[in-house]
């Protein structure tokens, strides 16, 4: 399923060469890294993979167990957007990797103007939010607020 949804009318091609896909693993997650691989091909962009440690649910890390999930939190996220860096290079797409933390919309937008994304192509639900035929409170933030064009997966 793909949801295209912007306050702005989607372009036919971004409006830069520069792709961001957040992601946290799950599957509509994949699915958006695949379209995000696929468009960069099309249009000769950078593809830039990010992965947000959602810190609300923990905290920043103090000396304490929590500091331990975050720790393997953004092992994981290492990880996966390693896993990208390495598909995107074997298709000869150009790709960036980048892991903080924080709100996962929050970091998204500002990640996205950082970069001047010309498109957000993210998951359509993630882990946290799995009820079938509902967008996430992610990806529904990030549409609402990103100020650009956000396709969802």
């Amino acid at each position: 399923m793909l949801i295209a949804r912007s306050a702005q009318p989607a372009p036919v091609a971004p409006m830069d060469d520069t792709i961001l896909v957040p992601t946290d693993g799950s599957d509509p997650a994949n699915r958006a890294v695949e379209h995000g691989f696929e468009l960069a091909e099309r249009f000769d962009a950078t593809l830039h993979a990010l992965y947000v440690v959602d810190t609300r649910r923990y905290g920043e890390p103090a000396l304490s167990s929590a500091e331990i999930v975050v720790q393997e939190l953004e092992e994981d996220g290492t990880a996966l957007v390693a896993e990208i860096v390495e598909r995107a290079d074997n298709r000869g797409v150009a790709v960036e990797a980048h892991v903080c933390h924080g709100a996962p919309h929050e970091e998204t937008i500002d990640y996205a103007d950082e970069v001047n994304a010309g498109l957000v192509v993210m998951g359509y639900q993630s882990h946290s939010h799995p009820i079938e035929g509902r967008m996430g409170s992610v990806p529904d933030r990030v549409t609402q607020r990103a100020g650009r064009p956000v396709l969802t997966a």
